[in-house]
């Protein structure tokens, strides 16, 4: 096979070939889920039926089957294929397959990049293949488990369908088992075997939507069954020494991690603390740092809890101490402490609002000058220039108030800081109205 040969999606088996790569389907009509993407009448279905490939980007978990759709696609187009692995080839290679893509264009054949892990690509490699895709010499089909709006670069994405491929559902793991075993030639090979209910259902959940994981783990616990005494069943033990017990699907630099930040963060702001304690575990258990989701706690506890609950914040700086200092296992237990105390606290953002407003007119208006009466005098000089002058001392006046404006004259009568009804905030609020009706009979004053 050269490198314009069609890739067949059905490679030469034999009973070497693990099992997840001798049931990839050899046809669009054999792919199980994804119906969204192949439905009749639905995006890739309409390309394969039409038997015209548009540039396409594959964004799936691992297992989802992005590689075999892939493939299947360019072959339902009669397209050449060249199939890429982003961790292995580079900008050199590509250069090399362009004199026959562009042969190949003249005699009206299509020729499709079909390129793996395609996040692995740098910019400039990017850079490098985009005119190529621009012009129609190459169609480009980009498989990857990293967000794209995050991996690849504008122009390239711009010119690409992005495709969301989703994790198989259990029911669907469940139809390709039923397929693996009961297939010759192709499933487990040329064993007759059952599987115990509660070993298939171990197998589908732990598979977590990974049709290699489900597959994988199903040939591993036919032969520890096999090994047993022949024997044609696969027990419960059976398939859990096979899978033993895999990390949770998780990156800590991709979008799981965001998603699942996002999750435990919406959780506690939507004062949910079963949910906020479930996506803290799935963090910890994933392996994300205790202390990057302390950290968010303490931004939390100041951006959505703020005044209405000023110990909160206490408890998300003290809770992240504890975990510096005890580490993990037992971090844990302040962390969760923390986390039901965020989200079971009254909230309020009115804090945060005032830094944005705040911090919008210092922006806009930039450098307004300090009013006189607020200067410091530490000198003759400054006292003749009227620094300080007319500066009224709050605790000379009663309720240790008064009415002076604070802020530069452009300013005056803004307010930034909005308490809310919620917890201690009333109390803040009540006081400022106090604080009001005090300094306004004495408003006229010099």
């Amino acid at each position: 096979m050269d490198l314009f040969d069609t890739v067949s999606p059905s490679p030469t088996i034999d009973g070497n070939t693990p099992l997840a790569e001798r049931m990839r389907p050899a046809r669009l009509d054999d792919v199980l889920g994804q119906e969204h993407l192949l439905g009749p009448g639905k995006l890739l279905r309409g390309m394969a039926d039409g038997g015209r490939l548009q540039s396409i980007i594959l964004w799936g978990p691992p297992g989802c089957g992005k590689t075999t759709l892939a493939r299947l696609l360019a072959d339902a187009c009669h397209a050449h294929c060249i199939h890429f692995s982003a961790v292995s080839s580079g900008t050199r290679d590509l250069k090399k397959i362009l004199p026959d893509a562009r042969r190949l264009q003249r005699g009206a054949v299509p020729v499709v990049l079909l390129v793996d892990e395609i996040h692995h690509f740098n910019k400039s490699q990017q850079d490098t293949f985009l005119p190529h895709v621009e012009a129609g010499l190459l169609t480009l089909v980009g498989a990857t488990t990293e967000n794209p709006s995050f991996e690849l670069i504008s122009p390239l994405l711009s010119r690409c369908r992005v495709c969301v491929l989703h994790p198989l559902t259990e029911d669907t793991l469940d139809q390709l088992l039923t397929r693996a075993l009961a297939e010759r030639g192709r499933g487990l090979w040329d064993t007759e075997m059952e599987i115990d209910a509660a070993a298939r259902d171990l197998l589908v959940r732990r598979a977590q939507g990974d049709a290699r994981v489900a597959l994988n783990g199903l040939e591993g616990a036919a032969t520890l069954a096999r090994a047993g005494g022949g024997a044609k069943r696969i027990e419960l033990s059976h398939v859990e020494q096979a899978l033993q017990v895999s990390p949770l699907q998780y990156d800590k630099a991709g979008d799981e991690h965001y998603n699942l930040i996002s999750a435990f963060i919406k959780s506690l702001r939507g004062s949910d603390p079963d949910a906020a304690v479930y996506w803290m575990v799935r963090m910890i258990e994933a392996g994300e740092d205790p202390l990057f989701i302390c950290r968010r706690m303490v931004i939390f506890a100041a951006e959505d809890v703020g005044n209405a609950d000023p110990r909160a914040l206490q408890v998300a700086v003290a809770a992240k101490e504890a975990v510096h200092f005890v580490g993990l296992p037992e971090g844990r237990i302040p962390m969760s402490q923390a986390a039901t105390y965020l989200a079971t606290a009254p909230k309020s953002n009115s804090a945060y609002r005032a830094l944005l407003e705040a911090t919008r007119d210092v922006r806009e208006r930039g450098t307004l000058p300090t009013p006189l009466h607020l200067r410091n005098a530490p000198t003759g000089l400054m006292k003749s220039l009227g620094y300080g002058a007319d500066y009224r001392y709050p605790h000379d006046e009663p309720g240790h108030v008064t009415e002076q404006e604070h802020l530069p004259s452009e300013l005056q009568g803004r307010r930034y800081y909005e308490p809310g009804d919620q917890g201690y905030e009333r109390t803040i609020r009540e006081r400022l109205q106090a604080w009001a009706a005090l300094k306004k009979p004495r408003a006229t004053r010099g």
